[in-house]
């Protein structure tokens, strides 16, 4: 998962304005395009992309599930959407469909899901999380995820490989982190992995991921009402104790603060070991200078992007875009991969990976209201394990070819299914 100081209001977009150009205001609206998603190498943007950001930065999509929407590509426009409040977050869950479909109403957010709401409705959850997700807090938890590691890298020497990675270092380390943050048992995990992955599959229908949520709240809301009754040192209790929140309320953050905590740490982990193994000099670099690790983390975490398919919103009026009237009701998706691709924002080639490329704000943790309130943690995370990882297996490699890595393409947090490494 993530945290940073979350923004607390919508930002302006100074310096960062929405690119004008032909389109329907000046003539016919384009023919929608198949959302772009084939990738030609495990860690490439679809190609699509770089031709949209220079001919139609804002263009008309159909998206996986056969509805129609808008695509923004370029980071300026990205950045805009995701600060404008004429663009209102997307209550449908996980789903990237018009919520206007047929003129009906959108739905209300399940209880407790914060990332679906617009301000106030949001800030007042944000506010409550924010004291939860701070720098210092996170930093402060840096020795436990560090001794964490190291038992988990103890037991891979003792294995003596070869071994999958996600399954035995990648994915335990930020479910443990986040299970002893929220006060969620441990021994749980099979149960609350499993929801995960059915509610994070691109070809979920909405009843499958509908009772794959379900079935984490309530998990969740059973934890909620014990807390309520017995209190301990963990966010749900504090969520509970502040008696601002109903029952219902803390098991819908919990739950996304549970699939949030552990998909994307886990998978940026593992698919950034598979990137540098891939990329030997870049690994060299890092092996050779640690003090690079700070900025390779900001280098993986845009050059990767894991949130493949963007960020979805709603126009809550009529909005001109690029030089593109969206109508009010229209759904539009952001595509934090193709604005962490744009050269007109970050220096040099950013199709290549650069662990020593100098710093400029990226787009993996969103931006806005809604950027994500976990990334410190996940920032902290991915150093330690990374870190640690690389030093103590000086030779680790992959143990079956590159081609045969099975890759989550049917996922909407990208990543690995599986990672056999040996060394």
């Amino acid at each position: 998962m993530t945290t940073t100081q979350p923004t607390t209001g919508h930002e302006p977009a100074t310096g960062h304005e929405p690119t004008t150009g032909p389109g329907p205001l000046a003539g016919m609206q384009p023919a929608a395009r198949p959302m772009p998603m084939e990738r030609a190498c495990p860690f490439s943007a679809p190609e699509e992309f770089r031709t949209l950001r220079e001919e139609e930065p804002v263009t008309p999509v159909t998206f996986p599930d056969g509805a129609k929407g808008w695509l923004v590509s370029r980071y300026a426009d990205v950045r805009a959407v995701l600060t404008d409040p004429r663009f209102g977050a997307n209550r449908r869950l996980l789903r990237a469909g018009d919520p206007a479909q047929d003129g009906a109403p959108l739905p209300p957010p399940p209880p407790g899901m914060f990332i679906m709401m617009d301000p106030p409705e949001h800030t007042r959850f944000r506010r409550l999380l924010t004291g939860q997700f701070t720098v210092r807090r996170m930093q402060k938890l840096a020795p436990a995820i560090e001794r964490i590691v190291a038992e988990h890298l103890d037991a891979m020497a003792a294995a003596e490989g070869p071994v999958d990675l996600l399954r035995v270092f990648a994915l335990p380390i930020p479910s443990l982190v986040i299970c002893e943050l929220l006060g969620v048992p441990y021994a749980d995990r099979e149960q609350f992995q499993q929801n995960a992955g059915r509610l994070l599959r691109i070809d979920a229908s909405q009843e499958e991921a509908l009772q794959a949520h379900t079935a984490m709240n309530q998990h969740i809301h059973q934890l909620a009402v014990a807390k309520r009754a017995h209190p301990t040192d963990d966010i749900l209790s504090g969520l509970v104790q502040s008696e601002q929140l109903t029952d219902e309320e803390v098991a819908g953050v919990g739950a996304l603060l549970l699939l949030a905590g552990h998909e994307t740490t886990a998978n940026m982990i593992a698919l950034g070991t598979m990137c540098l193994l891939r990329n030997p000099g870049q690994l060299a670099a890092l092996r050779a200078d640690p003090a690079l690790m700070d900025g390779a983390i900001e280098e993986l975490l845009r050059y990767l992007t894991i949130v493949q398919y963007g960020l979805r919103r709603v126009a809550l009026e009529d909005v001109e875009l690029g030089g593109q009237l969206i109508e009010a009701g229209a759904t539009v998706v952001a595509s934090l991969t193709s604005g962490n691709r744009d050269a007109t924002h970050f220096s040099g080639d950013p199709d290549a990976l650069d662990v020593s490329r100098p710093y400029s704000p990226h787009l993996a943790f969103g931006h806005g209201v809604h950027q994500c309130i976990g990334q410190q943690l996940a920032r902290v995370e991915m150093k330690a394990a990374l870190s640690a990882l690389i030093e103590r297996f000086p030779t680790l490699r992959l143990a079956v070819p590159a081609d045969q890595v099975p890759m989550r393409d049917d996922m909407l947090i990208y990543g690995v299914h599986k990672l056999p490494v040996t060394w």
